[in-house]
């Protein structure tokens, strides 16, 4: 059976661009329940360690610096099967792929900057979410 909680981040394009209200009403309106929820801005040192995963991919410096150019919403999401629907509710990585009524095709400008941040498995959902929100909080 699928877990019930997932992991998300507004990312620093989408909340420059003041899209955080209307990414979060998609979410409601998808049947999430926001279990927590936190703005902040990572460092580079913090960014590096969320997506040390893909530290030697080339793209990751990029990575690292555009996810510490601003503010950052992240949260912690309840639903039944919680990471599968919300994979399908954030849309491709391209948001040129995504499909119609996705966040990514309603808020992404690009691969690179592309709105929102979804946890890809319950493990990973857990991690994820213990990095913000520490191991010793539970919801």
């Amino acid at each position: 059976m699928s877990g019930t909680t997932t992991f998300t981040m507004i990312k620093p394009d989408a909340v420059k661009a003041n899209n955080i209200g209307p990414i979060l009403k998609m979410i409601n309106e998808a049947g999430f329940r926001i279990k927590a929820m936190k703005y902040t801005q990572l460092t580079k040192e913090k960014a590096g360690g969320f997506y040390a995963v893909h530290a030697e991919r080339p793209f990751y410096g990029e990575l690292v610096d555009f996810m510490s150019s601003g503010p950052i919403v992240a949260a912690i999401l309840e639903k039944e099967n919680a990471v599968e629907d919300f994979r399908k509710l954030i849309g491709a990585t391209n948001p040129a792929e995504a499909a119609e009524g996705t966040i990514r095709k309603a808020y992404a400008t690009s691969i690179g900057e592309n709105a929102v941040h979804g946890s890809d498995s319950d493990e990973n959902a857990e991690i994820e979410g213990s990095y913000f929100f520490g191991m010793t909080e539970r919801f």
